[in-house]
């Protein structure tokens, strides 16, 4: 059973690869997932909001698990986003996700509704309750429009069920507020690019990474500066990824970071409805940008 002290270094959220009738690309899949674990990746997130989640049918999302299952080891995080708006087709995809191989569900805060902090909290502690795998607890407020006050993760993490978070609040006093207050058995990990050696330096413990599905080492190499202490280093390096996250999130994610993915060895390259393929200025753009980094 995966626990909170498992949650640790680098986890690239993938994006989904699919053919050009969007069936699942088993083959760039796989290749994706060895690229990432080769870089020095501890686990991996597949069909999270950089899955394109809600463009997938449900049998889709269960293949991509079972690849990214069967090219992990023993000890590799397979964290699975659940980011379905009811209960009870949250809790029958994780429990699917879990046949398929996921040890751990990463369930988005439930949004539409505007529900309150009670129900945000008994909303987790009825799937920490149900789920057959640990659960981490996914906010995300600027794709959510609600965000969780800190002392209701204080309480949520206080659940056995509950092992963690992805921390994507861009508020850094209410990423503070929830480190000072969380469980010592609860992880948190940054869901920010843009934030991640800061985050670290707050209380995370790793990091859910977005574009470390291109360069797994390189956020690798920030998170064990900051680990041992050179949070200065790490910062530096962050620096020199800047250009690049700009040319990541020029567009919506993952467009621009799918369309330079061949530079991996990788030709499902398509974007799933609503969103458009990646202009191919920006696409150049950060085609470039992963080119310098590469080579650091």
């Amino acid at each position: 059973m995966l626990t909170s002290q498992n949650l640790r270094g680098i986890i690239p959220a993938l994006p989904t690869l699919v053919n050009a009738d969007d069936s699942l690309a088993r083959g760039d899949m796989a290749k994706l997932v060895d690229h990432v674990y080769a870089g020095g990746a501890t686990g991996v997130l597949p069909i999270g909001g950089t899955g394109e989640y809600g463009a997938l049918p449900h049998a889709t999302r269960v293949d991509a698990v079972s690849v990214c299952a069967a090219q992990s080891q023993p000890g590799q995080t397979v964290m699975v986003g659940v980011l379905d708006t009811g209960i009870y087709d949250a809790l029958k995809a994780g429990k699917d996700y879990a046949a398929a191989g996921a040890n751990c569900l990463l369930v988005l805060t439930p949004y539409y509704t505007n529900p309150t902090q009670r129900g945000i909290r008994d909303y987790f502690l009825r799937y920490a309750d149900e789920s057959p795998v640990p659960v981490l607890i996914y906010e995300i407020p600027y794709r959510t429009r609600v965000a969780i006050a800190p002392e209701i993760t204080h309480e949520l993490s206080r659940h056995p069920n509950i092992i963690g978070m992805k921390a994507c609040n861009t508020d850094m006093y209410h990423f503070l507020q929830v480190a000072a207050g969380v469980d010592a058995d609860f992880t948190i990990l940054s869901g920010e690019d843009s934030l991640f050696p800061l985050h670290m330096a707050a209380g995370a413990k790793g990091g859910i990474i977005v574009t470390a599905s291109m360069l797994p080492a390189f956020w690798v190499r920030m998170h064990d500066l900051v680990a041992a202490g050179d949070l200065a280093g790490a910062l530096a390096l962050h620096r020199q990824a800047l250009p690049m996250m700009n040319a990541a999130f020029g567009e919506t994610n993952p467009g621009p970071m799918k369309s330079v993915l061949d530079l991996f060895g990788i030709s499902a390259q398509k974007i799933l409805m609503p969103l458009d393929p990646c202009q191919p200025e920006r696409s150049a753009r950060l085609r470039a940008e992963v080119e310098k980094l590469l080579a650091l």
